[in-house]
C-alpha cells in the first residue's frame, strides 16, 4: 500500500527554478472558469445507499476513504482508482475522480449527516497553496487537468462538500467511529484502531452490493455490451496476430484500445491465452504467439466510465475451426455451461449452478475414462475431477469483476438468488502440457466459456448474448470477421 498517495510533488531535479517574478505572474491573468456541473446520473441511487449505511450502524461515525495514488515508478503513478465502497456511496465517475476524498457519515439524533472532505480545483488567488496548480506534478492543474470547484462536486453528487484540510477536525472527538482502514494513511492515524468491530462495516459495504439496482444494471448493461464489441475487434485481429512474434500482445492491445474508447479502460487485466497459455487462469504475461491451429482463450472485461465492469470469456479458434479434440474438449465446457446457464433463476441457491456445471465436467471425464487415482468422479463426495478444472464456476460482478468479495459466505456462496443479483457462469477445463494422468493429444489445451447474467422476476438475461457460444457459431463467426 502506497501511504504517500495525499503528498504534493513538486519540481524534481531535473527541473528548473521557478524564479519569484515568474512565481508573481502567475497569480494573475485567468479567466473565471467555473461551471455548472449537472448532477450525475446516479447520485439520487448513491443517496440511497448511503440511507442504508446510516440506518446501519445508527450513532456511530463512518468514514469510508476513496484511497489516493499508487507509485508507479518514481515520480510517475498509477491512473487512479478509487476504492469500490467510495464509489458505490457518491456514484462518482471515472475520469472526474479526486484522490485521497474521505466520505464521512456523522451521527445526529435523527440519522447521520454525510459530508464528503475532497480537493477543490487548484487556486491561483496567491494564497497558501496557491502555487500547486504549476508546481504540483501529483494535483497541480497544468499538470494532471483542471478538478472540479468544491461547489461543482457538490453539485455533481448531490452531496455536501467541505476542503480536504479540514479533514482533522472532523475526525476529532470520541464518537464511535468506524473506518473502512488501509485505503488513507492519514485518516487511519486520526482514528484508533479496534474502536469498534470495522470488519463488520466492510462486510456490510461489501454486502450492500449484492442485490443491483436499476441504475446498476443499466451500467453493468452498457459495459458488458462494451466488452463483447471488443471481442468483435479481437477476432477481426486474428490474422495480423499470427504474423507476429507476441501476437497475444496484439490481441491484448487490440482490446485494450476497445476498452479505453468506449469506457473508462479495463476492469482487470486482460488475458490473452494462446495454445498451452490457456491452461494458467490467470494468464496475463500475453508474450507468446498465436499460431494457426491454437485456440485462444480471451478473457477480458470493459469499464465503464461508472467504474462498473463486464467479464467474458470464448475461446476461439484461431483458424477458423477447432481440431478434433479442441471441439471434443469445447464441446464438454458447453454443455457445462448450458446446465449451470439452466440452473440461474430466482430462488434457486448460488452455487446450485456450479453443482450442474461440475455434474457434467465430471460425467464427461469419466466417460473419456480420466479418472485420478482410478476413482470415478462421480462418486459421492469425490473431486478429483478438479484437478482438471480447478475453480469456481462464477461469481457476482458490479463495481469489481470479483465483486462482493467480503460479503459472508452465508450471503454469497451459501445465498439464495433474487432480481437484480448480476454474475458469471464460467466453467473451464485446463489440460496441463506435462499432466501424465491424460492423453497425451489433450495435453496443453485450456477451454473456458464466460457469460455474464442478471437475475430477474421471471428467469435470467444475458447481458453477454452479442457473441457466440455454440461452437458451430463460434467457428462461423470467427471466419466471417477474419475474412471481412
Amino acid at each position: 500500500m502506497d501511504r504517500r498517495g495525499d503528498e504534493p510533488r513538486g519540481l524534481s531535479s531535473h527541473d528548473r527554478a521557478v524564479s519569484a517574478a515568474l512565481a508573481a505572474s502567475f497569480q494573475e491573468g485567468w479567466q473565471d472558469t467555473d461551471l455548472k456541473v449537472p448532477r450525475t446520473s446516479g447520485a439520487d441511487y448513491a443517496a440511497r445507499r448511503r440511507a442504508a449505511v446510516s440506518d446501519r450502524f445508527p450513532g456511530e461515525r463512518i468514514v469510508i476513504p476513496s484511497g489516493g495514488f499508487k507509485i508507479r515508478s518514481n515520480d510517475f503513478d498509477y491512473p487512479f482508482r478509487p476504492h469500490t465502497a467510495f464509489v458505490h456511496l457518491t456514484a462518482e465517475q471515472a475520469a472526474d475522480a479526486i484522490p485521497d476524498s474521505v466520505l464521512v457519515f456523522e451521527p445526529t439524533g435523527q440519522g447521520h449527516t454525510v459530508l464528503l472532505f475532497t480537493r477543490g480545483r487548484s487556486p491561483r488567488d496567491g494564497g497558501p497553496n496557491g502555487a500547486e496548480f504549476y508546481s504540483d506534478r501529483r494535483h497541480g492543474e497544468f499538470w494532471i487537468g483542471r478538478r472540479r470547484t468544491l461547489a461543482e462536486t457538490a453539485d455533481a453528487l448531490g452531496l455536501e462538500v467541505a476542503p480536504r484540510d479540514t479533514l482533522e477536525r472532523a475526525l476529532a472527538g470520541d464518537t464511535p467511529t468506524r473506518v473502512l482502514r488501509g485505503e488513507d494513511a492519514l485518516v487511519d492515524s486520526l482514528v484508533p484502531e479496534n474502536t469498534r468491530d470495522e470488519t463488520e462495516l466492510r462486510t456490510f459495504l461489501s454486502e450492500l452490493r449484492l442485490v443491483k439496482d436499476e441504475w446498476e444494471i443499466a451500467q453493468l448493461r452498457a459495459a458488458v455490451g462494451f466488452t463483447v464489441a471488443g471481442f468483435h475487434d479481437v477476432a477481426r485481429e486474428l490474422p495480423r496476430a499470427t504474423a507476429l512474434a507476441r501476437g497475444e500482445r496484439w490481441i491484448e492491445g487490440t482490446f485494450n484500445r476497445a476498452a479505453r474508447l468506449e469506457g473508462y479502460g479495463l476492469g482487470f487485466e486482460t488475458i490473452a491465452a494462446a495454445g498451452a497459455h490457456a491452461c494458467a487462469l490467470h494468464w496475463m504475461r500475453n508474450d507468446g504467439p498465436v499460431r494457426e491451429g491454437d485456440a485462444l482463450l480471451l478473457d477480458a472485461g470493459v469499464e465503464a466510465d461508472s467504474f462498473y465492469t463486464g467479464d467474458v470469456s470464448r475461446t476461439i479458434p484461431v483458424s477458423g475451426r477447432f481440431t478434433d479434440v479442441q471441439r471434443r474438449v469445447y464441446d464438454l465446457v458447453f454443455a457445462a455451461q448450458s446446465a449451470g446457464i439452466a440452473a440461474v433463476r430466482p430462488g434457486a441457491r448460488f452455487g446450485d449452478f456450479h453443482e450442474a456445471a461440475m455434474r457434467v465436467i465430471a460425467e464427461g471425464l469419466d466417460s473419456w475414462g480420466l479418472r485420478p487415482s482410478a476413482d470415478s468422479a462421480t462418486t459421492p463426495a469425490a473431486d478429483r475431477y478438479r484437478r482438471y478444472t480447478l475453480c469456481g464456476s462464477g461469481h457476482m460482478l458490479g463495481l469489481d469483476c470479483h465483486d462482493c468479495a467480503s460479503a459472508r459466505t452465508e450471503n454469497y456462496l451459501g445465498g439464495v438468488l433474487e432480481p437484480g443479483h448480476v454474475l458469471t457462469v464460467e466453467p473451464g477445463l485446463y489440460f496441463q502440457p506435462d499432466d501424465l494422468t491424460i492423453p497425451e493429444e489433450l495435453r496443453g489445451i485450456g477451454m473456458r466459456i464466460e457469460d455474464d447474467f442478471v437475475v430477474t422476476a421471471d428467469g435470467v438475461e444475458c447481458l453477454s448474448s452479442g457473441l457466440p457460444r455454440h461452437p458451430d457459431e463460434v467457428e462461423a463467426w470467427t471466419t466471417a470477421l477474419r475474412s471481412a
